[in-house]
């Protein structure tokens, strides 16, 4: 058996349905492999879009997920997504390609020291040099992409351990088996011979592959206790809930349940969004800064004190801070808790709501109801203001009327998105993917794959800015290859709207932030997938509507909407 067939046999037995990847010669045998053993291979147009449909689909089924990319170029570009998954948190194991192992520093193709590049950011990176190392070496890697704080791993395997042996020694020999060898040639071939005997060398029989699993981190019952009569003595608590929540994926409704117990109001972000449903009266969506200046207590879960919090400042300096967190570079970061946990933020909710009898701060809560009630008369207000070309808060507005209850929501852009995320409700738990604490521009099909992956039979919706639409297009090539309907909707401005509404202000030079009026709905159809233009704000449902019913039809779309620019978002970038 060749590495190759080891590499699928091992992805086969711990589950893994998919492998993401785009071909190359360092690694034909792992793809050829996948397939025969029926995983479902997804080639994309970048290899950065592998990694980034591995990590949407490990963030939405609570496992881990798998890319596969060819040596030097192939690995080198995926490192802004595996930085992006580290980041992220999330769960990924990238196999590399290598040249072979005699040719090692030789000046082969594609040569270059993988482990030194990815060793940053990556949980942990090996390279096997040994058939007999290839399978506890993988199942090692899926293993430590889980346990403390999830993240990628990075496994390289070099090109002769993928084939089958007799066909690496016909290789390695093909040149020295002449009939009159010479000493040299003597010399050399039994170099040869020893070096594929370590390679080859005993091999063992498979052995069964230990289950996948999170591992559990249980709050200890004296810091339990602490937060729980901490809770118990607040008038106006909020809870700030991120994507930490939600590693275990088939946890997410006992979660919403034990948040709804607590009867504490909650903003929610990342992986959290969508926890508790489209109108849940605990969610408030608007003011938050203001609401955590006025709190007596803040529960931090899997939240860390960044630049989204403004280092910890948006809490008021009077309030109680309760923080649970699997980092404890992340629960200690900037500012001190005054209860830190350092546990897994779902069971230390799920202890309290056990512990607790069920909670209620209804003036606290309509207070914050209220102000979240005129905030959304205010963004009716804003949609409704004229603009040239379509008023994005509108496009957002009409969306949110038609999303069904079994979308999926993948952002990737500035201005655009960022406008959307004050409108678009996802509509339960797992159902909103953004690129997480880095920012990252370029996610968009990648976390469309992997949604459709995790959730083939949902409808999935990739919120596109014009600026982030340029970095993967292409990948409708990918969508219409693999019969994925997938629905973009571009907001068309022709500019890199988040950067240009302070540069110009503040410096008074566009320069860098101008595009052009793309005919991205032309570019799609180009691929094979149905485009579609809105120009005008009555087009808006009509569009909509079309593109849901190609969709249905298995058909790719996608919507160029072109937008006015507004003040919405106006003195709203974070450093």
């Amino acid at each position: 058996m060749g590495g190759g067939e080891i590499v699928a046999r091992v992805l086969v037995e711990h589950g893994i349905g998919h492998l993401f990847t785009l071909c190359g010669g360092h690694i034909s045998p792992i793809l050829v492999s996948a397939r025969e053993r029926g995983i479902r291979v997804i080639d994309t147009r970048h290899e950065a879009t592998a990694v980034f449909a591995a990590d949407a689909l490990a963030r939405l089924s609570g496992t881990v997920g798998v890319a596969a990319v060819t040596a030097g170029p192939g690995v080198t570009n995926t490192v802004t997504a595996v930085k992006n998954a580290q980041l992220a948190q999330s769960p990924v194991v990238l196999l590399g390609g290598a040249t072979a192992t005699i040719l090692r520093g030789k000046g082969s193709l594609q040569d270059i020291d993988q482990l030194a590049l990815m060793k940053p950011h990556v949980k942990w990176a090996r390279s096997v040099r040994r058939l007999r190392d290839l399978e506890p070496t993988l199942d090692r890697a899926i293993h430590r992409a889980a346990p403390g704080v999830p993240g990628p791993v990075f496994v390289e395997i070099p090109l002769d351990l993928l084939y089958d042996e007799s066909t690496v020694r016909e290789w390695y020999l093909k040149g020295v088996n002449g009939s009159r060898p010479t000493l040299a040639g003597k010399g050399m071939k039994l170099y040869l011979e020893r070096h594929l005997d370590r390679m080859f060398d005993g091999v063992e029989a498979p052995h069964p592959p230990t289950p996948w699993s999170l591992e559990d981190m249980d709050p200890g019952r004296h810091t339990r206790g602490r937060a729980r009569r901490k809770l118990a003595g607040a008038h106006r608590p909020v809870m700030l809930l991120g994507s930490q929540l939600m590693l275990r994926a088939a946890d997410a409704d006992r979660v919403a349940d034990a948040v709804e117990h607590l009867g504490i109001p909650v903003y929610l972000s990342g992986m959290a969004r969508g926890l508790l449903g489209r109108d849940h009266p605990l969610w408030m969506r608007h003011h938050r800064k203001a609401a955590l200046q006025e709190a007596d207590l803040v529960l931090l879960a899997g939240v860390p004190q960044d630049f989204r919090l403004d280092y910890g400042r948006h809490i008021g300096r009077g309030a109680t801070i309760v923080s649970v967190n699997r980092s404890w570079r992340q629960l200690l970061q900037n500012r001190l808790p005054t209860v830190p946990v350092h546990a897994d933020p779902a069971a230390l909710l799920l202890a309290l709501a056990r512990e607790t009898p069920p909670g209620g701060h209804g003036e606290w809560v309509t207070h914050l109801r209220r102000r979240d009630a005129d905030r959304e008369k205010e963004i009716a207000r804003q949609a409704e203001m004229p603009v040239p070309g379509v008023n994005p808060v509108q496009v957002a507005r009409e969306l949110e009327q038609v999303l069904p209850d079994d979308s999926v929501v993948v952002v990737d852009g500035g201005d655009f998105v960022a406008t959307a995320s004050y409108v678009v409700s996802p509509r339960g738990p797992l159902r909103w993917l953004d690129p997480g604490v880095f920012g990252t521009l370029g996610v968009g099909a990648g976390f469309a794959l992997g949604a459709a992956a995790a959730r083939p039979d949902a409808q999935i919706w990739l919120l596109y800015g014009d600026g982030s639409a340029g970095y993967s297009v292409a990948e409708f090539d990918t969508f219409v290859r693999h019969g994925i309907p997938v629905i973009a909707l571009v907001g068309n401005d022709a500019s890199w709207a988040q950067i240009a509404r302070d540069q110009v202000e503040i410096l008074g030079d566009d320069v860098g932030t101008v595009l052009r009026r793309s005919d991205y709905d032309v570019v799609a159809r180009g691929f094979g997938a149905k485009g579609l233009q809105i120009r005008e704000p009555e087009a808006i449902p009509r569009a909509l509507r079309a593109a849901q019913a190609a969709a249905a039809g298995g058909q790719p779309v996608l919507i160029n909407a072109h937008i006015g620019a507004t003040d919405f978002r106006k003195g709203s970038i974070s450093m």
